[in-house]
């Protein structure tokens, strides 16, 4: 069996492998170790857990031990996607260089752009970065490529998810063309592979497993869940994910929940919360201060429920995680073996389980054919139903009472037309006698009389005129007098005609 002493590392490196607690290396860092420390090209494909981090970082710190950083002009560059596998990859640094005078800087968002130049300036062995931040760095002056001899780029796949390859392209065209590139990724998409064969001279292909595939140590499961209601979709699955935690019992040490939007992340933390659950989101619009100060919380076992968006999927590197629950199915299959892969670490236990809602079996059928395996169904906890009734769900639901028009035929009446043709006498009946009666929130109906409509008409008449109430009883040509009275007054235009009452003097209008 390979050991780390058998791999040509720098004495002072094995020591500090050695108080970390490492004898044997992983088979993607025993793949990768030996021709990066020859100074060739690496191009590593290994799912993730499988230790990549200590594939690059072992060999560069073993490379870098003899030589001296320039100012503004670090030796080593680290490419990451996110803020924490910056952070991660920059305190395994800290752990393997101990016992080395290398010297490194962080360039991340969050933090102040003052205190970044200061430590450029001094010069720096390994500079660790995002993309966005580096390009910050060098459009303002601060930084120079022209002395990078050793470049990495982790996490390839999720680079190129997050729209960074055009940054990482142009990087590579500010650096030496004689510099050497580790190359890592847990997948090999097609524009993945035309970026290798464009920046990589000759790589050493390390590939340890198959792309795409999930460790034999999670157990894997799904819940295949439907709402009552549609407007009840998230409260119910938030419901039956406390209900999973609830049946796992002590097992369930801790886990990290996994939502595709934000906005989920947030509104599931609250929830459990509520419920007595001891949980914190993390995701990309909180402050880098409060993402680092939940995450060391969640690492050091004083937070037991992680709610995160894919910034937490990729490259953080948390032992004991007991659990993965996803709360939705990944929109992206492929983010659904890096998920998974933050329980199961390093040859432990690990489960993962995930709600499937209706909309989201294509998603998952997605997942099934990239891992190649069906993913088990598992039973909803507690004896529940795929689509519990709401009386089952303890909640009452009113209906509201139906509309209907007064002057709508019942539905009774359309029933004898249909029923007469069949002569069905008992039908007819039937009907006759339903639509004597008049439906619940209906107003009974009768067909008005020919001269209620002229008696109607000639009210409305007379009321517009302001006449007494006594009005409504006088005979009928006694009305059409008055109206024929009041026809010569009406105003019928505003062009030029001038109506007879404007003509009239005051005190004309005033008797009459």
């Amino acid at each position: 069996m390979t050991k780390f002493t058998d791999l040509n590392l720098d004495p002072k490196v094995l020591k500090a492998i050695s108080e970390a607690g490492y004898e044997s290396p992983t088979p993607i860092q025993a793949g990768a170790i030996p021709p990066a420390l020859e100074g060739r090209d690496v191009l590593g494909i290994a799912q993730t857990g499988t230790g990549k981090t200590a594939s690059f970082t072992l060999p560069m710190i073993t490379l870098l031990a003899k030589g001296r950083a320039r100012a503004r002009m670090p030796r080593s560059l680290v490419l990451c996607p996110t803020r924490e596998l910056a952070a991660q990859v920059a305190e395994n640094f800290d752990t393997y260089t101990k016992h080395l005078k290398l010297t490194k800087a962080l360039l991340i968002g969050g933090v102040s752009f003052k205190e970044q130049d200061q430590l450029i300036d001094r010069g720096v062995d390994v500079l660790i970065a995002t993309p966005g931040r580096l390009l910050d760095h060098f459009e303002r002056g601060k930084l120079l490529l022209t002395g990078v001899q050793i470049m990495v780029v982790d996490e390839a796949d999720r680079m190129l998810d997050m729209g960074f390859i055009p940054d990482i392209e142009k990087i590579f065209s500010l650096t030496p063309f004689t510099r050497q590139t580790l190359f890592f990724s847990a997948t090999m998409a097609p524009e993945i592979e035309r970026i290798t064969n464009t920046f990589l001279s000759g790589p050493a292909r390390v590939e340890v497993a198959r792309q795409a595939t999930t460790s034999e140590t999670i157990e894997q499961g799904v819940f295949m869940f439907k709402a009552s209601r549609k407007d009840r979709e998230g409260s119910e699955k938030r419901r039956l994910l406390r209900d999973i935690i609830e049946s796992e019992g002590a097992e369930c040490r801790n886990a990290i929940i996994f939502c595709n939007r934000k906005t989920d992340v947030d509104i599931t933390a609250q929830s459990l919360k509520k419920y007595g659950y001891d949980a914190a989101p993390i995701h990309g619009d909180l402050e880098q201060s409060q993402r680092m100060k939940t995450l060391d919380g969640f690492r050091d076992g004083s937070l037991r429920f992680l709610v995160a968006s894919d910034v937490a999927a990729r490259g953080l590197d948390i032992p004991n995680v007991s659990h993965v629950f996803n709360f939705d199915v990944p929109s992206h299959a492929e983010d659904y073996v890096h998920r998974i892969g933050r329980t199961g670490r390093a040859g432990r236990k690990g489960k993962a389980m995930m709600i499937c809602v209706p909309k989201d079996e294509r998603n998952l059928g997605d997942i099934e054919a990239l891992v190649g395996n069906t993913i088990p169904r598992i039973d909803l906890p507690n004896g529940q139903k795929n689509a519990p009734a709401p009386a089952e769900a303890g909640e009452e639901v009113k209906e509201k009472p139906k509309r209907t028009r007064s002057r709508r035929k019942p539905a009774a009446e359309k029933d004898v037309a249909q029923q007469a043709g069949k002569g069905s006498d008992d039908a007819v009946e039937k009907a006759d006698q339903s639509a004597a009666k008049p439906a619940p929130n209906e107003v009974p109906v009768t067909e008005p009389k020919a001269d209620d409509d002229a008696k109607k008409a000639d009210i409305a008449l007379v009321a517009s005129d302001e006449q007494p109430a006594e009005a409504k009883s006088e005979p009928r040509r006694d009305r059409n007098r008055r109206r024929e009275r009041h026809d010569d007054n009406k105003v019928v235009g505003m062009g030029d005609h001038l109506p007879s009452f404007i003509a009239l003097s005051f005190d004309e209008r005033r008797t009459g």
